[in-house]
């Protein structure tokens, strides 16, 4: 068994959510307990209830649970315009064994298995490509299940909200791996004045969609741990973790830091259709992704321009408030 300590701040308190632009989606992940307390602690999420989900029997009970075919599961009420789904199922990947089948940290049982569950068929396209994303990871195939709800019972009274209530509580779920939890406007594109005072070619790449030469910028060939963040915003982009050495002449990253972190767009420039991949909130020219990357991570190239990066050293991270992102640091 393992046990919480003290939970992390959630990032959610004092945010005024309007029911109206919420979203949902339910998902089980073994002991609802830790599960409910992570997903209380991303940002953008404006309600989370513990409870039971596509069982055979109504109104099913904790007791019963290992003969009512339900799974234990976590109802989740987001704001899209704060985390999107794709981040949502990011981090509960995070966080449970995809592969192993009912069966989550030191629990046993069908009501322990892993899934997610959707009312809305819009909402499919982004779960099959998580999961497709995830397998990518895996020799085995994955256990967890994707299917519509049929139905949702909220937990007993106490289990909700378990860990707040009993601190120390059993818990598998590591909360040290919660997805970028700050707030939106913590990465301001600065004024233009400030934009301006990047060297010149920062701010050709950045503001003007140029591409510096291959070979010859700071971090091709750049392998030192620690974080790379956008020049203009400081915003997280990639972590040395994910970055490999492509044959390309730039940066290669498997992924950025959080999905969120960076927005793809159509690219049709010089005859060529490619993605372009931005930052979110400084709006800069990162580079463009491509489908030729390492096959067991995902199959993404994130081929991103030295000079849209700042990099930030492992010894470093915590004095420039990056602390929270060592524990990915491989």
């Amino acid at each position: 068994m393992s046990q919480t300590g003290k939970l992390p701040a959630n990032p959610n308190d004092g945010v005024r959510y309007r029911e109206e632009n919420l979203r949902d989606i339910w998902l089980a992940g073994g002991c609802f307990w830790g599960v409910e307390a992570f997903f209380a602690r991303i940002y953008g999420v404006a309600a989370t209830r513990a409870g039971y989900a596509n069982g055979r029997t109504e109104n099913p009970t904790y007791e019963k649970l290992a003969n009512s075919g339900h799974a234990e599961t976590v109802h989740v009420r987001y704001d899209p315009e704060k985390v999107s789904l794709r981040t949502l199922l990011s981090a509960f990947f995070r966080i449970i064994d995809p592969t192993s089948v009912n069966r989550q940290g030191n629990d046993y049982g069908t009501q322990y298995r892993t899934g997610i569950y959707y009312l809305d068929e819009a909402d499919l396209p982004v779960i099959r490509k998580a999961m497709a994303v995830e397998q990518a990871k895996h020799k085995k195939p994955l256990a967890t299940e994707v299917q519509p709800l049929k139905h949702f019972y909220p937990a007993e009274a106490y289990h909700q909200k378990y860990l707040e209530k009993n601190p120390g509580g059993y818990c598998h779920v590591n909360f040290s791996l919660l997805p970028d939890t700050k707030r939106r406007e913590n990465y301001k594109k600065p004024t233009a004045e400030k934009v301006r005072q990047l060297t010149t070619l920062q701010y050709e790449v950045t503001q003007k969609n140029a591409t510096e030469p291959p070979f010859a910028n700071a971090y091709w060939d750049h392998f030192a741990k620690g974080i790379y963040v956008d020049v203009v915003t400081g915003e997280p982009l990639f972590l040395s973790s994910d970055k490999y050495d492509a044959g390309c002449g730039w940066p290669s990253f498997t992924r950025p830091v959080d999905p969120e972190a960076v927005v793809e767009k159509e690219d049709n420039s010089f005859g060529m259709r490619r993605t372009e991949v931005r930052s979110r909130h400084g709006d800069s020219h990162l580079g463009h992704v491509f489908p030729d990357g390492p096959r067991d991570k995902g199959e993404r190239r994130y081929c991103i321009n030295s000079a849209a990066l700042r990099f930030i050293p492992l010894s470093e991270m915590e004095r420039e408030g990056y602390g929270r992102y060592l524990p990915y640091i491989k």
